[in-house]
């Protein structure tokens, strides 16, 4: 029960991640697809079946043929070893007959189907023999097999497997392949009963000719096999006798008349049995269901047709299954863009009756919130403008009021030239500052802003420290925040510059990484330890008595950033106390468009 319900919740896992859609049409085609396949397989085993059967019926009516064929042509064989002894041997008396010649006559007559006609005595020598009469030295016919059958049951006729007819000299030395037909006979002498073997071979090609005559396929074939299993003929005869070959003809023999299904070998075949009735002989027909099957085009054919229905039957299912899921996932799709903020999209409705109640009863649902969300975004708009204003404004006044004390205290001392650059250089920053009310600048007047905010305080400090400018010139192109810089400098004066008495340096790169902007601001000032500078981007509560300054423009900075371009975007600062400070700033490069760049954020 516990496996069925692990079973279950995991279906409705990979159910629940996919659409609807796609498990309506999936759902049609597996039951369509499984119907098909069902009906293939029985019409193909009813066309396996019938097919069977028609090649069943049709080896039968072979068999039959060969059967009729066969019994004729042993027949005769037969009625020759008949004629031979009933009207011949019968007759006469072999102390002063001579048979040589009645033999030569009968062998005349059958001469295309005979290839010796023998007799002899119980002692196994040639008594007459047509065509040929001399018996080799080496022969002791009486060790031969047929000789041996013929005593062992006097009163029947014998059949033996094929052989070589070897027995008499020949001056051409061709010898035949042959059946012999062989029986025990009674020969009279003076009226005293002997005993003798009368010998018919049968030509062994008249049997072949009978067989291959046969036409059962490509893989088919017929043979036949004695009573004990041996074989009379093979179309692979030659093979099977060098053990080339092998036929299981001893798992036949215990197989009735008629048709049979022989699972053993490598392939199953449809074995089909007729037995001669006076000989004991099996004639067998093997056909390989190979053959049965459809063939290889067919089987393509067949393939195809069944591909290109499930083809036509999953595209009427996903037809189907669109018509009834696409409002639904319509109607999903706008829900998924409203969580994803979009409001405003439009909610459809259309589909069925109870898709467009739904689709009817969000659109009036979103229409009330986009009311309240309109209120609620305009208080935080106004509150937040209010605040970054607030930020930016801190940033500057206490260096207007420093800038114009050096002023005022260079025209004092008589440095009207110093008063009248420093005014000028002033003049610039502010016209920078101003930029026309936009908060994104160039990263040039950025640059030139930070130069000017230097030679102001360098002025001021009597020149206590140095300062030097590295700045690719692909970056000049790039937006920033208008006065990032300054506070970060300010703060290097002030905390690091202001006992230096002319050793002190700031430098300030800019420069492209990795697709980022980049500001960095370096000073050999006093450094600080790793609690100040944790502290430094905290807020000004949290860094309450630190140095001289308001301590605000750090976080000011970092605060400004982060409304512009998110909290992955800021200040990163490096300090340690006597090795001086280093603060990287890092912005996205982006070239800046002042018909774009808002003035505010939004």
């Amino acid at each position: 029960m516990v496996k069925i319900k692990r079973k279950s919740g995991f279906l409705n896992f990979r159910f629940q991640n996919h659409s609807f859609q796609f498990m309506l049409s999936l759902s049609f085609t597996v039951v369509a697809v499984v119907g098909m396949i069902f009906v293939s397989a029985a019409l193909y085993l009813a066309f396996f079946n019938s097919t069977l059967a028609t090649l069943a019926a049709d080896h039968q009516l072979i068999l039959e043929q060969v059967n009729l064929n066969l019994d004729g042509y042993l027949r005769n064989m037969m009625r020759i070893s008949d004629s031979m002894y009933f009207r011949v041997l019968k007759n006469v008396n072999l102390s002063r007959d001579n048979v040589s010649k009645e033999m030569a006559l009968l062998y005349d007559v059958n001469r295309d189907r005979l290839v010796t006609l023998s007799l002899f005595s119980d002692e196994g020598s040639v008594i007459a023999s047509t065509p040929l009469s001399a018996l080799k030295p080496s022969v002791d016919v009486t060790r031969q097999r047929w000789f041996a059958s013929a005593w062992e049951s006097i009163e029947n006729l014998h059949f033996s497997t094929p052989h070589v007819q070897n027995l008499f000299e020949n001056s051409e030395n061709k010898y035949n392949w042959v059946v012999s037909l062989s029986r025990s006979v009674n020969l009279t002498y003076n009226g005293e009963i002997r005993y003798g073997v009368l010998l018919v071979d049968m030509n062994f090609s008249a049997i072949e000719q009978i067989c291959r005559r046969v036409s059962l396929g490509d893989t088919s074939y017929i043979y036949i096999i004695n009573g004990d299993g041996e074989l009379i003929y093979h179309p692979k005869q030659q093979l099977i006798y060098g053990n080339l070959l092998e036929e299981n003809t001893l798992a036949v023999l215990g197989y009735e008349d008629g048709n049979h299904l022989d699972a053993s070998g490598e392939h199953q075949k449809l074995v089909t049995i007729k037995t001669v009735g006076y000989t004991g002989w099996k004639i067998i027909s093997v056909s390989y269901l190979t053959e049965v099957m459809p063939g290889t085009q067919l089987m393509l054919f067949a393939i195809l047709i069944l591909l290109f229905g499930i083809a036509l039957m999953v595209f009427v299912n996903y037809l189907v299954s669109a018509n009834i899921a696409n409002p639904i996932q319509t109607l999903e799709k706008a829900v998924r863009d409203i969580e994803k903020g979009g409001i405003n999209a439009p909610i459809p409705e259309g589909g069925s009756a109870e898709v467009r109640t739904l689709g009817l009863a969000i659109n009036n649902m979103l229409a009330r919130n986009r009311k309240l969300m309109d209120e609620i975004v305009w208080e935080q708009e106004q509150k937040r403008k209010s605040e970054f204003d607030a930020l930016q404004a801190q940033i500057t006044p206490h260096f207007l009021y420093n800038a114009l004390d050096c002023i005022l205290w260079s025209i004092k001392d008589g440095e009207y030239e110093t008063a009248m650059t420093l005014i000028s250089v002033l003049s610039k920053m502010f016209r920078i500052s101003i930029s026309k009310g936009r908060s994104i600048i160039s990263v040039k007047d950025e640059i030139e802003h930070a130069q000017h905010y230097l030679t102001i305080q360098n002025t001021r400090f009597k020149n206590r420290f140095n300062f030097t400018f590295n700045v690719q010139p692909e970056v000049y192109p790039l937006a920033t925040i208008k006065l990032i810089i300054q506070p970060i400098i300010e703060n290097a004066i002030y905390h690091g510059m202001e006992y230096m008495d002319g050793d002190g340096l700031i430098v300030i790169d800019s420069y492209l990484e990795n697709g980022d902007l980049y500001f960095k601001i370096t000073d050999n000032g006093m450094g600080m330890t790793e609690e100040v500078v944790a502290g430094l981007l905290t807020g000004p509560a949290a860094r309450a008595g630190v140095g001289g300054g308001s301590g605000i423009g750090l976080y000011n900075v970092q605060e400004r950033i982060h409304i512009y371009f998110g909290r992955e975007y800021g200040l990163t600062i490096e300090s340690e106390p006597d090795e001086g400070t280093r603060v990287l700033i890092r912005l996205p490069a982006r070239v800046y468009d002042p018909d774009k760049m808002e003035a505010a954020p939004s």
